[in-house]
């Protein structure tokens, strides 16, 4: 084989080498280049936490975790003496406040009226008598039989009468009308001072018993029986399970037409199928979020954006913290 031709194979050889190198090289950038963006989110629900006004210890907890629980079942006994105690203080207070109002209503006792009766019967009786005495000597006046002195001495002890008839007849008045309006008034104001402080103490007892404020599933338990909880501690989280949604970090060149309202498909491979969501929340994570930094010329940072969706059609057996995944 001469020189020239065996230079002609190796030229063949090698366009060939670089022509398969070329050909590979266009599929795997045309094969990559149809895989689709993956954006992978997961599913959350709604939860509430159960805690109490007041501190106390666990005296029961009659859910366990996985429990459906509906609006108004009980679901922990707290133990709080120190309430009930303030409950008997609560109490003892109306008790003496409702004692002083119907004293000042009642107003004063029986033998204190009846004593200011007879104190009013005797200047009375007093009165009358010096008043028959000095129309005697009024007449014997008249008649010049008496002195304008001696007239004078019994018009001041009838007058003197008059007065002491009238104080007794007051004494009396007030013993029968008892106590003053505003006394009254205040009384009763300290009644109901003393009722509120028992509807509060009330509402403290009411919060010893835990129920529950809406329809739900128990998804965690903290404190054991036993162990003491303080004031606003959570007992337990309740998840709504009508109320889940979707949550995903999506890159903001991969939003496309996701906006607030717009549908998206969205597979769930704890199911294997897909399912339809409506997306009803859009917005940035912030400065402190992922970015996908560049640093060529003429590009530009990327920010993420958080996005809600929920499911159109309700999908049987989703439970929060399964994944999503949108192409």
């Amino acid at each position: 084989m001469s020189a020239r031709t065996q230079h002609t194979n190796i030229l063949y050889a090698v366009l060939g080498f670089v022509a398969v190198v070329i050909i590979v090289a266009a599929i795997g950038f045309l094969a990559l280049d149809r895989d689709p963006d993956i954006i992978q989110g997961q599913v959350e629900v709604s939860e509430y936490r159960v805690s109490s006004k007041v501190p106390g210890r666990i005296l029961e907890i009659r859910v366990k975790e996985g429990d459906f629980v509906k609006a108004g079942d009980t679901l922990a006994i707290l133990d709080a003496p120190e309430v009930r105690a303030k409950m008997e203080q609560a109490r003892s207070a109306e008790n003496a406040a409702s004692a002083l109002e119907l004293k000042a209503q009642n107003g004063a006792r029986k033998e204190q009226i009846q004593g200011a009766f007879s104190v009013y019967q005797q200047a009375k009786a007093g009165f009358e008598v010096a008043e028959k005495s000095y129309q005697r000597i009024q007449r014997l006046f008249d008649e010049g039989v008496v002195s304008a002195q001696k007239r004078d001495e019994v018009y001041a002890t009838y007058k003197a009468m008059e007065a002491q008839m009238k104080a007794a007849q007051s004494q009396y008045d007030m013993a029968v009308n008892g106590a003053r309006m505003e006394d009254k008034l205040a009384a009763a104001a300290q009644v109901g001072r003393a009722r509120g402080a028992v509807q509060e103490v009330n509402s403290y007892i009411h919060e010893t018993v835990q129920t529950a404020q809406m329809d739900g599933e128990v998804s965690d338990i903290y404190p054991k029986v036993g162990e003491l909880v303080g004031t606003g501690s959570p007992i337990m989280s309740i998840s709504m399970m009508n109320d889940m949604w979707g949550t995903f970090n999506v890159r903001e060149d991969q939003l496309n037409d996701l906006k607030v309202g717009s549908e998206l498909t969205a597979f769930v491979p704890a199911f294997n199928k897909e399912i339809k969501m409506k997306v009803y929340y859009l917005k940035d994570q912030g400065s402190y979020a992922v970015w996908k930094a560049t640093k060529a010329t003429g590009q530009y940072d990327l920010k993420t954006f958080e996005v809600k969706a929920r499911p159109v059609e309700k999908l049987d057996g989703l439970r929060p913290g399964m994944s999503l995944i949108i192409k």
